[in-house]
């Protein structure tokens, strides 16, 4: 891992680095945004206030230099006046405790009595109704103006100033949400990458995961799986040898096997039947070997690996019949070849082997007088190949596991490994093809497909 980064001379970023700067960043920029909307915000709050409090103070004025008889006490500002006022303040000229001058909103009596300093502020409660009030008196301490607002003027502001705010500060907020989202999405997207390149892993590709362009927080994980994928793919290539080795290795001594069979039974004709039993289970256990050699050359095998080329099916189909027609002529079966499908693009070797043993595995299982066919035709844009025979056939619940290796349905007599149609599996896999399993001819017996893709 070290050595791989040190040649692409490139340091491994860091995701937790990369990811606090571009959250910080993106913070840091909306931040600044929701502090412009607040200051506009603010701002406008602000002139509304200033500008009440002017307009305040010029009707205070009006109300102090007038005759209080006809304007300046007891009068009351229309309705447009009192509308949407943010600064609304009263004033009380107090002398010897008692108001002799008002604004027409002020109480009768002195916001507060008995103030102790000659000027200041003071909270105080007339009526039901809560009062912040300044006290100003003269030098004489005779005369005092107070000027009192009611505290929920205040809090009116400032609902007045949420009521402005809290929508463009939502609408900061869900904006920095989905800033946030689509950076740890980007930065996020090399760890989607190597989670599908890990779920992609097949038995047949325990590939190394690429580690350029991992962050620095993944890279011990990424280190541990390849090591993990590379004993893996030693201990399978490893299994694969000694099969393949083991199974090569059978097949001469038990050649020679069958051969020292066949001299003794020539030598001993009275134990013919022990020799005979003798010699097809010989036969059995080098069908096995051969199956194992089939399979330990196809599972290292790839998909690009294949030798794919135009595959003539007739006189395939045609050179497999005749090598079974001795034995089906003897059994009483019919083997027929059906469809007008003429070439396919597959292996030949391996596309022999799967009509091979699917033929096998018809006669093997059909009774004597059954019928075997075989079609190959095209289906849409693609092409299917099926084997059909009217045998006994095999429940649904087994179907399922038919290519499953060394699964064998119950109650068969006949003797098999259990390997030839876990072969057509690992055959069809390599070329891409979907194999199934259905009734046979007439809805008895089984029916095995190939469904190829476009040739």
């Amino acid at each position: 891992m070290a050595n791989e980064t040190v040649k692409e001379g490139r340091a491994p970023w860091s995701l937790r680095r990369r990811l606090l700067g571009a959250i910080v960043a993106a913070s840091t920029a909306l931040w600044l945004v929701s502090l412009g909307i607040v200051t506009v915000i603010a701002w406008q709050e602000t002139n509304g206030v200033f500008d009440d409090a002017l307009e305040e103070s010029g009707y205070m004025i009006m109300a102090a230099t007038t005759d209080w008889n006809e304007r300046g006490l007891l009068h009351e500002r229309g309705a447009d006046g009192a509308h949407g006022r943010k600064v609304d303040m009263q004033y009380q000229i107090v002398a010897a405790g008692r108001v002799i001058q008002r604004t027409g909103d002020a109480p009768a009596r002195p916001f507060v009595s008995n103030f102790d300093d000659d000027d200041g502020f003071a909270e105080a409660l007339v009526g039901d109704k809560r009062w912040r009030v300044f006290v100003v008196r003269d030098a004489a301490r005779d005369v005092e103006v107070q000027v009192g607002q009611r505290t929920r003027q205040r809090y009116e502001i400032l609902e007045e100033l949420a009521e402005s705010l809290w929508l463009p500060v939502l609408g900061v907020l869900l904006l920095l949400g989905l800033v946030c989202w689509l950076i740890t999405g980007r930065i996020l997207r090399p760890l989607r990458a190597t989670a599908a390149s890990i779920a992609a892993k097949t038995p047949g590709d325990l590939a190394q995961v690429d580690t350029a362009g991992q962050p620095r927080e993944v890279l011990p994980i990424v280190a541990a799986l390849n090591g993990v994928l590379g004993r893996l793919d030693v201990a399978l290539q490893s299994e694969r040898r000694f099969t393949a080795d083991a199974a090569h290795e059978l097949r001469t001594p038990l050649a020679g096997l069958h051969m020292h069979v066949q001299l003794l039974q020539r030598q001993h004709p009275d134990l013919a039947e022990p020799f005979r039993k003798l010699r097809a289970d010989i036969a059995r256990v080098t069908a096995l070997v051969d199956s194992l050699l089939t399979l330990a050359r196809l599972d290292p095998l790839a998909h690009e690996q294949l030798v794919r080329q135009e595959v003539a099916l007739q006189p395939l189909a045609e050179r497999l019949l005749a090598t079974h027609a001795q034995e089906a002529a003897r059994r009483g079966i019919a083997m027929t070849l059906q469809g007008g499908l003429e070439t396919v693009q597959a292996d030949p070797q391996l596309l022999e082997i799967v009509l091979r043993n699917l033929l096998d595995n018809a006669l093997r299982y059909c009774p004597d007088g059954s019928r075997i066919e075989i079609e190959a035709r095209r289906v849409g844009t693609g092409a299917r190949i099926v084997v059909r025979d009217d045998g006994p056939g095999v429940d649904e619940a087994s179907r399922r596991r038919l290519s499953e290796r060394f699964f064998r349905v119950l109650g068969t007599a006949q003797p098999g490994s259990g390997l030839g149609l876990s072969i057509v599996r690992r055959i069809a896999d390599l070329h891409g093809y979907q194999l199934g399993f259905g009734p046979g001819l007439d809805g008895r017996g089984l029916a095995v497909s190939l469904d190829m893709e476009r040739t």
